[in-house]
């Protein structure tokens, strides 16, 4: 039986370009192929005579040859065929050939291969570097130099990898894609390329300094801005500031994350501040007036009302920490802890026993708490 003309089989005309040629052999690929057309017994060899068709015209030599001679290129040894007797698919390694061409158009996007795969240059790695601050760095922001252990471009090859800064070479193996294929049976297989590791670029001097990585290992200082407000979970991102790319590739980010130290004073729930301050049991009882320190190193007056308990609060407004991002200052809020005086002279304890005669009705809070105990104990009993 007689070959068909190959330009027919595919549907296009003699002087159809690579890309319509391309494009014609995957409408009839997926159209044709046996999985798709397990009722048509010829849908196989049909499947095998496009895939024949696109091997002759996919390249310009191979077609070439064809335009001239036809069949006969590829048979006897005649011309530039290169393929098999009897036609250019003689074997699977052919075939496979083909296939992948389509099999980059069908799923090229989703893994990349139309260009993507080829890993010229890989990004560097993002960095965290942990900041301790203090509060009241916290509370005026501040300028400060850090040091950060990275990767940085390599300067005797100025980031290529290669020795004198020369440019490195497209892999021989996978042609730059990063991947090889393989044929099992009628499936193509893709594995990284062994040759590059999936970088698609070989290096055949490599830097001395780098071992053809593009960058080495170094500590490098930074002078960062903290704004004022931040807190403990605070995360600052420095763009291009992490690790150095291999071969070239952009440099990472570094996040610098923020934790508060402690404070001897102050202790603090977001925008507010929270101080304890011990007064003594004649100053809750009477009444007076108090110096409290505040975050920005002033002092404020508060008044103290007479009969105060401990864990009362008061605010002094605007006395906290600033927003991040605006809005003010919070406030500060003042918890009083009455002191219970120790080490008393005889005289001290003499003057107490005789208040606490007089003071039976001057203890609310002891009164009802007694009156309940005594009612519970009541209850019991009945």
């Amino acid at each position: 039986m007689a070959k068909r003309d190959f330009y027919d089989v595919l549907g296009v005309t003699k002087g159809a370009s690579s890309d319509d040629i391309k494009k014609a052999y995957r409408r009839k690929a997926k159209e044709l192929h046996p999985d798709r057309n397990a009722d048509n017994p010829n849908a196989e060899a049909q499947f095998k005579e496009v895939n024949e068709a696109y091997e002759a015209l996919k390249d310009p030599d191979k077609k070439a040859a064809y335009d001239r001679y036809g069949h006969a290129a590829f048979e006897g040894g005649m011309g530039g065929g290169g393929g098999h007797p009897g036609g250019g698919f003689g074997g699977q390694g052919d075939f496979a050939s083909a296939f992948s061409d389509i099999f980059d158009d069908l799923f090229g996007d989703f893994r990349g291969a139309r260009g993507g795969g080829r890993s010229r240059a890989t990004r560097g790695n993002d960095l965290r570097y942990n900041l301790r601050v203090t509060l009241e760095e916290a509370y005026n922001g501040l300028q400060k130099t850090i040091t950060v252990p990275t990767a940085v471009p390599c300067d005797t090859c100025n980031g290529t990898g290669a020795e004198g800064g020369a440019e490195p070479q497209t892999c021989p193996t996978c042609s730059g894609m990063g991947k090889v294929r393989a044929q099992q049976g009628f499936f193509t297989v893709e594995r990284t390329c062994p040759t590059c590791n999936g970088v698609g670029q070989t290096i055949k001097n490599p830097c001395h300094s780098c071992h053809g990585a593009g960058r080495v290992e170094k500590e490098r200082a930074l002078s960062i801005n903290i704004p004022a407000g931040v807190e403990t979970g605070t995360r600052i991102r420095l763009a291009g500031e992490g690790e150095a790319g291999l071969r070239g590739g952009p440099a990472g980010d570094l996040y610098i994350f923020i934790e508060l130290k402690e404070h001897e004073l102050f202790s603090r729930d977001g925008q507010h501040l929270h101080c304890r301050v011990p007064v003594s049991m004649t100053t809750a009882a009477l009444g007076g007036d108090l110096e409290v320190p505040t975050i920005d190193g002033g002092r404020s007056r508060v008044k103290i009302p007479e009969g105060s308990q401990t864990g009362r609060q008061m605010r002094l407004r605007g006395k906290g920490m600033p927003g991040l991002r605006g809005g003010g200052h919070g406030d500060m809020f003042i918890e009083l802890q009455a002191e219970t005086p120790v080490n008393l002279t005889p005289r001290q304890k003499e003057l107490l026993k005789e208040f606490d005669k007089l003071s039976e009705s001057n203890n609310p809070q002891s009164s009802s708490f007694f009156s309940a105990v005594k009612s519970f104990w009541d209850g019991m009993k009945g």
